[in-house]
């Protein structure tokens, strides 16, 4: 008899689950956006704050690479299968794992689709403040899928760090 793996199939279960949350909930706010938002209007939320915006992006994070949508369609598709090999490596067996890579992947489905669909990415949360003199000050426009990817990221960086530096036993 065959030793059974369910950890390995369910840990892939969990990802695979965590991953199609975030890309349903980011098409649907995106949807939200393209029907509620003319492209380029803006709706305050919060006063010198917060607003929803209906931006367009052709670039990767913070606008870089503006104009360069396929090449980044193309580099979404080989970061996925990259990350989909070698997430082996990252403990992604455990939960906090799945939960990781879930969420990245999860979120470069989402905006890779914006990519082959629209042309670009819909960007849609705005945070900004308001300076004395005039203008604002504001952090680059994102949307839930970019949300996802960083927090995912951010939690490979904890459970990487935090596996090298559990205490390790002493030889002797």
């Amino acid at each position: 008899m065959a030793p059974a793996q369910p950890s390995f199939k369910n840990s892939n279960r969990n990802l695979a689950a965590i991953a199609a949350v975030v890309f349903v909930l980011d098409q649907f706010t995106k949807w939200l956006v393209l029907n509620l938002l003319q492209s380029g209007d803006e709706k305050i939320i919060i006063s010198g704050f917060f607003r929803f915006v209906h931006w367009n992006n052709t670039g990767a994070a913070m606008s870089m690479f503006t104009g360069n949508n396929s090449v980044l369609a193309l580099v979404a598709v080989l970061a996925f299968v990259a990350l989909f090999l070698t997430r082996h490596h990252f403990n992604s067996h455990t939960l906090p794992g799945q939960i990781a890579f879930g969420l990245i992947f999860g979120g470069i489905a989402g905006n890779l689709t914006d990519r082959l669909c629209y042309g670009h990415v819909i960007d849609f949360i705005y945070f900004y403040m308001l300076r004395r003199g005039g203008g604002e000050i504001g952090f680059p426009a994102f949307n839930i899928a970019d949300s996802a990817i960083c927090t995912g990221v951010g939690l490979i960086f904890l459970i990487t760090w935090r596996t090298e530096h559990q205490s390790k036993p002493s030889d002797g």
